[in-house]
């Protein structure tokens, strides 16, 4: 089923439950619903949407802070350019942290009994949960910004204990990779704690009463390189094997399996071969929350990674307490069958992602471009495919170019099937294709033995470089434009200038690889601009490409265009100098514009450090609109066709409304429904036998009974009257020479009384003053 027509492009809007994506019915009966929507989701989204605009009621008085410093505060940063922008966080990234804070503090659901009763699906069972503990799960697309989650989730876990007496959260976090390309994209991020300086996730000294830099102190421990481990404000980030198996020795290229090397070690699947007893690494921790990024690694309680985290469990359950808190994110929460994590507690699938150009759009060619293609009668594998190659190297040619002129590097992604293969891809390439010569990086992972090809004789310090460049790819500085690889890189790889993949390689059910995973690789954006779509080009053989076509009973709409000899680069619109008319002196018609560091830098913090009084310049009256009319008091309550005189209709009902309300409410917002919350309010109900007193608080929702909108059309209206020379056409309620009255009901409402209240717009106008100068009356 496709997007609903009216969801949002802008992903920083608040989304509604009612228009998110759902599979039909036909993708719901040929896929199964456990492997298309996780079964809480539905149900928790409209929980939190009603629990965001009460204000967070039941939420601690640390976390209504964060939540309010985080996604309703303004926050300006300044880019290299020295320019000022706010930054803010993606509503799915809010969506995810507000969903953990009110499952943990404003329903205390705790465990699978709590979680269970969110089910929208009826087949949610306390089976399907393996864990004794608090456990939540975050499924979002890739590239869309899952770290700053853990990021936000760990510093409201921090506070919490800190400033809450009665918390059961944490100040030592366990921050968990798969592996090591994992773990150098978390490390980029924590790395002197960057991210939590760097994006306002700390609140201001003095926000709110609390010294929320200051009390943050933290020390990071980067696998075996642990340093003075207090008894809180220890963050570990490490490889999952590096906690169940300790220093083991060190994978090397020259190993028979290099993932190991590239990767690091795979969680076992017995337990009975981990080496180290986590409480090695645990028994001076007293609480602990564990945080899993690509999580989806956790899915059989048989793997040790599961047991590992366990016993973290047991050990604290020995000493008195319990694991705090396990949060895992991941673009592909799903089992080795295919369904959904049930512990899944927040969803912004790929479809979404792709719509609000938070991540690249997938384009694949269409079927004309693909019925050209065809595999060859060859034992050679190169010249088997060659035809895929040859399509997907003309794709990513064209766009290289395009981004060469932004100063962006672009990618070639390609996947084979075996090392021996891979091997003999990237000699195709490189001997093919002039602009490929010494410019593709091969990447090993196969445990068939044949990994040496390529790579013997090379030292370990040249085999780290290798490793480094395929993590530094897009650098315009790094010498490879393109990877081959048995997919290898199959998630946490967080680059972003892939714009080709080349699939030469089918996956079935036993890959235990999903589409998404494929897709991934080339999916995060090249540039910041939200108002820019970018698109990765997918091709391959029709096993591959009808891999690739199955994501989309996920709801992903794959765009198909013409591919091949003769068609456009699919890439951002560049305007360039034209340097080809000779005609033109460049020189001379080249106008430098100056950078110039602001002359005005505005500083937001400390607002309460100023004093008001010692300001130099005059003070201006305020324009207010008066009571009756609508219209400032200085026009004499008379509307003009000016900017000074002419009404604002939604302000001016606003301000008629809040005056009615006698300023009683706690908010008030006027959209497509006024919305009015009051608070402390009582009244009694009084009968023959007994008196009861009421009190509380209510929201109360109310749709106008005018559109705006019309009002808007009437001002147009009212003008053409005027020139006209005929105001009976608009209709006015009363008129006394040439001064007309216009009132419109607006609203019934109920005030915080529970008595009905009627809501009239009034205001007048003189058509000899009126603005115009063509009319005369």
């Amino acid at each position: 089923m496709a997007l609903y027509p009216k969801f949002p492009k802008n992903p920083y809007e608040i989304l509604s439950p009612e228009t998110r994506w759902f599979p039909g019915d036909e993708d719901l009966f040929k896929s199964g619903r456990e492997k298309l929507l996780p079964p809480l989701v539905h149900v928790i989204r409209k929980e939190v949407t009603e629990w965001r605009k009460g204000g967070y009621e039941g939420a601690s008085d640390t976390s209504k802070a964060l939540l309010r410093w985080w996604f309703m505060t303004d926050h300006p940063v300044q880019n290299s350019d020295g320019e000022i922008f706010l930054f803010q966080y993606y509503f799915a990234q809010r969506e995810a942290v507000e969903t953990i804070i009110w499952l943990y503090e404003a329903v205390k659901a705790h465990d699978k009994y709590a979680l269970m009763k969110f089910d929208s699906s009826g087949y949610v069972r306390t089976g399907l949960f393996d864990e004794n503990w608090t456990r939540y799960v975050v499924k979002m697309a890739t590239g869309s910004g899952k770290t700053k989650v853990l990021s936000l989730v760990l510093a409201w876990s921090y506070f919490h204990k800190l400033y809450e007496a009665d918390s059961g959260l944490a100040r030592n976090f366990l921050v968990i990779a798969p592996n090591i390309i994992v773990l150098d994209r978390l490390l980029a991020d924590f790395n002197g704690l960057k991210i939590f300086f760097e994006d306002p996730i700390l609140p201001d000294n003095g926000y709110e009463g609390q010294n929320w830099h200051d009390d943050f102190q933290m020390t990071l421990h980067v696998q075996d390189e642990i340093g003075t481990v207090r008894k809180t404000g220890n963050i570990f980030l490490t490889n999952i094997h590096r906690v169940y198996q300790g220093a083991t020795e060190l994978a090397s290229f020259e190993d028979e399996d290099t993932a190991d090397y590239f990767l690091g070690k795979k969680p076992v699947g017995k337990t009975g071969e981990s080496k180290l007893d986590l409480g090695d690494i645990v028994r001076n921790i007293d609480e602990l929350v564990v945080l899993n990024d690509e999580a989806h690694h956790i899915h059989d309680p048989r793997l040790a990674w599961f047991k590992a985290i366990e016993d973290i469990h047991n050990r604290l359950v020995m000493k008195g307490d319990k694991l705090a808190l396990q949060v895992d994110v991941t673009a592909t929460p799903k089992h080795e069958k295919g369904a959904i994590f049930v512990q899944t507690i927040s969803d912004y699938p790929l479809v979404e992602a792709i719509h609000q150009d938070v991540v690249k759009h997938p384009v694949l060619p269409d079927s004309a471009s693909r019925a050209k293609l065809q595999e060859h009668k060859s034992t050679k594998y190169s010249e088997k495919y060659k035809d895929y190659i040859h399509l997907g190297y003309l794709e990513w040619k064209k766009v290289y170019d395009e981004h060469l002129k932004l100063n962006k590097k672009a990618v070639l992604f390609v996947m084979t099937d075996d090392t021996k293969n891979c091997d003999e891809v990237a000699e195709y390439l490189e001997n093919t294709y002039q602009e490929l010569k010494s410019a593709v990086l091969v990447i090993h992972t196969n445990k068939s033995g044949e990994i040496s090809e390529s790579v013997s004789g090379k030292s370990e310090e040249e085999l780290k470089a290798l490793r480094d460049a395929a993590n530094a790819i897009d650098r315009m500085d790094n010498p490879y434009k393109a990877i081959v690889s048995v997919l290898m890189l199959k998630e946490g790889w967080d680059v972003r200038n892939v714009t080709t993949i080349v699939g030469l390689r089918p996956f079935g059910s036993q890959s235990k690889i999903l589409p998404e995973q494929t897709l991934g690789r080339g999916l995060r954006r090249m540039y910041r601009d939200q108002n820019l779509s970018e698109f990765v080009s997918v091709v391959g053989t029709d096993a591959f490409m009808d891999f690739v076509e199955s994501i989309k009973t996920e709801g992903v709409e794959l765009e198909h265009k013409k591919m091949g000899e003769g068609s456009g680069p699919k890439a951002p619109i560049v305007v360039e100098v034209d340097k080809e008319n000779l005609k033109k002196d460049i020189e001379k018609l080249d106008i430098e514009i100056p950078v110039l560091t602001p002359r005005i830098y505005r500083e937001y913090k400390n607002l309460s450090d100023l004093d008001i009084s010692s300001f130099s310049h005059k003070k201006l009256p305020v324009k207010e609109f008066s009571d009756d009319g609508g219209i400032k008091k200085d026009c004499n309550n008379r509307w003009k066709f000016n900017d000074e005189c002419e009404p604002e209709f939604k302000i001016y009902f606003k301000e008629v409304l809040a005056k009615k309300l006698d300023n009683k409410y706690k908010e008030l917002k006027i959209n497509s429904q006024i919305e009015i919350y009051f608070t402390d309010f009582s009244f009694p109900i009084k009968s023959n036998t007994t008196e009861v007193d009421y009190s509380g608080k209510i929201m109360i929702k109310k749709q106008p009974l005018i559109n705006f909108n019309d009002l808007e059309e009437l001002k147009s209206k009212i003008k053409k009257c005027i020139q006209d020379k005929d105001m009976s056409k608009c209709s006015p309620d009363s008129s006394s020479g040439t001064i007309y009255k216009f009132r419109h009901k607006t609203a019934d409402i109920l005030n915080e009384n529970l008595e009905k209240e009627e809501i009239y717009l009034e205001f007048e106008i003189n058509t000899i003053d009126s603005g115009l100068r063509t009319s005369i009356f």
